[in-house]
This record gives C-alpha cells, sequence and structure tokens, in this order.
C-alpha cells in the first residue's frame, strides 16, 4: 500500500540527469585545420577549468566552465515491494507478505529540476541538483487464503490512487571527453528524496553512460548532438513511515470489503476446522497434513487480525493513521535511453531525452545557460 511514497524518488533520480550534453572536443582534420588553429592560438580567458589554458592549446574546444539549466521530467516506473510490515493508530505491525499479493503498483510522476554546475577539471563536470515535483501511485492488490488442499485463492482485493508532493537534492559528476564531434559521458549522482509521510528522506543513486556524435550547421558554434545509452538506478531499499488511511485505501468502498474479506477469512477457518477434525488421529501426525494445518491457521490468524484492524481504523477513517515498513526496488534496474541537444550557440542549449525498453519509460527536456568563469 505504501509503494506510492517512493515513486518521486524515481522520477528525481530521472530528472538529475536532465542537463546539456556539453564536453570538451578535440578538433582534428584537414577541413577543421583553421579552428584547430583558432583554437590553439587563442588565450584561455576563464579561471575553470583547472589546466583549461593547457588544454586548450593542445586543441580542445572548452564549453563555457560553468552553467545552469532548468529541466521538466515526466516518467512511468513499474515497482516491486516485500517484507511490508502495516499496524493502524500506532497498533501492532502485522506482515503481511504471505497474504498479500501485487498485481501491479505503478507510479507516474513530473517535475522540475533547477541545476548548476561547474566543469573542475577539462573532462570533469560537477553539480548541484534541487528537485520539485508532484506524483500520483496506483496499486491493485489482494488479500490470498491457503483453502485445505493448500490452494490459495483472492478472498478480496483492493486498488488505490494517491498524490502527493516531494522535494528533492543531490549532487553528481560526469567525466566525458570528444574528439572530432564524437563524445562519451559517464554521468553520475546520488540524490536525496524528502517526503512527508515518510520518517526519513529516500536515497538513490544513478548511473548513465551514453555515446554521441555533434553535427555542425554552417552558423558558427551552432551544433545538434544524438546519443544513446542506459540509465541504471538504484534505490536504497528499506522504507518506514507514517500516513493518513484516507490517503492510501478508498474508505468509502473500504468497508464492504473489509466485511466480505471478513466473513471470507471466518468461512475459511471453518473450512479447515471440519478438515481437520474430519481427520483420523495418524493423518492429523501425518507432516504434510500438520503443515497444511499449521500454514492455513497462521496465515487466516494475521488476514484476520489484518482486516480486524482495517476495520476499527475505519471507524475513524478522517484521523486513522497507518504506519509500515518496506523494502521496494525497481522492476527493472535498466532501460535505454536516446536523446538529442540543439546547440543555439555555446551560450544557449535546448535538449530532450527519451527513456524506454523496460517497465520504466521517462521523458526529460530542459533549457541550458553557460557562461565562463
Amino acid at each position: 500500500m505504501k509503494i506510492k511514497l517512493i515513486s518521486a524518488c524515481f522520477l528525481f533520480a530521472i530528472v538529475s540527469q536532465a542537463s546539456g550534453q556539453v564536453y570538451s572536443n578535440k578538433v582534428t582534420g584537414k577541413k577543421n585545420a583553421s579552428e584547430l588553429d583558432s583554437v590553439k592560438a587563442k588565450p584561455y580567458p576563464y579561471l575553470l577549468p583547472i589546466w583549461g589554458a593547457k588544454v586548450a592549446a593542445k586543441g580542445f574546444d572548452l564549453p563555457y566552465s560553468a552553467g545552469f539549466s532548468v529541466n521538466y521530467a515526466w516518467q512511468r516506473s513499474d515497482l516491486i515491494m516485500d517484507n511490508l510490515m502495516v499496524g493502524f493508530n500506532n497498533g501492532p505491525m502485522v506482515n503481511l507478505d504471505e497474504i498479500v499479493r501485487f498485481n501491479s503498483a505503478v507510479s507516474e510522476a513530473s517535475l522540475l529540476n533547477f541545476r548548476p554546475d561547474f566543469w573542475v577539471l577539462p573532462f570533469l563536470n560537477v553539480y548541484g541538483l534541487v528537485l520539485k515535483g508532484n506524483t500520483s501511485t496506483s496499486i491493485d492488490a489482494g488479500l490470498w487464503l491457503p483453502d485445505t488442499a493448500n490452494v490459495w485463492r483472492e478472498v478480496t482485493s483492493f486498488s488505490s490512487t494517491a498524490n502527493f508532493a516531494a522535494t528533492g537534492f543531490g549532487f553528481g559528476m560526469t567525466p566525458t571527453v570528444g574528439v572530432a564531434g564524437g563524445f562519451l559521458a559517464l554521468d553520475m549522482n546520488v540524490v536525496w528524496t524528502d517526503v512527508d509521510a515518510l520518517d526519513k528522506p529516500v536515497f538513490s543513486f544513478v548511473f548513465g553512460p551514453r555515446f554521441g556524435k555533434s553535427f555542425k550547421f554552417k552558423k558558427p558554434e551552432r551544433t545538434l548532438a544524438v546519443w544513446a545509452g542506459g540509465f541504471r538506478v538504484h534505490i536504497a531499499s528499506e522504507t518506514s513511515g507514517s500516513i493518513l488511511l484516507s490517503e492510501v485505501l478508498p474508505v468509502d468502498d473500504m468497508q464492504a470489503k473489509v466485511d466480505d474479506g471478513l466473513e471470507n477469512v471466518s468461512e475459511a477457518q471453518g473450512n479447515v476446522d471440519e478438515w481437520w477434525t474430519s481427520l483420523p488421529p495418524e493423518e492429523q501426525n501425518n507432516p504434510v497434513n500438520k503443515a497444511k494445518y499449521e500454514t492455513a491457521n497462521r496465515v487466516i490468524e494475521t488476514s484476520s487480525q489484518l482486516l480486524t484492524s482495517i476495520d476499527g481504523a475505519l471507524s475513524t477513517a478522517e484521523t486513522a493513521t497507518v504506519q509500515y515498513s518496506l523494502s521496494k526496488r525497481p522492476k527493472d534496474m535498466w532501460n535505454f535511453i536516446i536523446g538529442s541537444q540543439f546547440q543555439i550557440n555555446k551560450h544557449f542549449m535546448i535538449r530532450a531525452e527519451y527513456g524506454f525498453l523496460s517497465s520504466r519509460q521517462q521523458l526529460t527536456t530542459g533549457l541550458q545557460y553557460r557562461f565562463g568563469l
């Protein structure tokens, strides 16, 4: 039920890579001889990057050493969770892994970020991140119980869509180099996402390699870059916190589902008891039958405890709270990305990037301004 609380960190990880694709490019080729001579002869006037003047003298065309960008991102991700424990109104926590199965958990979100960056070395860019966004997550889950033949069936189901706001901050670096307009960039960053309903910010780490090529226009400094690469995100697995019951369950429809679930649990308990008492003593001592009986009773007790807790919380649905802890991870850690950037001049760039070929889709767009420092 708490997947909705972590979806923002996936989006923040995605948008944290959205910046203009600039790099130190080694000018080569006979047709670029005049450009190479100009780059070598022109004095380098800025403090950054370190050794910038020496690298420029060797024929590298350097980008402006500082910049900032504003980016928009959208994402849709499938998530997986386990080790789920839930309690209501600060009551006992119940482990639900054995009885709750998630048919789907899909997060969708959008946000803006602000990203200042600096070229510390000619081939190393470092940057900071400030992010703010909104996200929604839809889940579909069911409560499952085994019968006396150890066949599991769904006794009740529930779905939820929740919306919330979150903020994040982080930093990263991008080692990158270019030769004759071709480039390699290895972007990596860490982000902490803060959501009110979580006990502490969620940590994420992103790695994104890219290979690309820039093409020049006749107008000086105007280029078009295209690239392809990968995107890998790791999210800290443990999450815990507290949230209002009304934010995770449709309380208007939930009472009927709880009543139906309690009736099914009671029926299941009756079937198990009837089956057990009908067995002769030698069959009751059979390890297979004993295991079935113990499993069924344990699951039925957990289900009854969960439904009874929800039933009690629904009586004060407006103020009832849900406490939780869980482990979560993206369904796929990697996806494929393609992107393009139109450089109007060395000051202004417009960029777009799309990620796909996995259970995560993402789109980022951004505008960057650069200047000498």
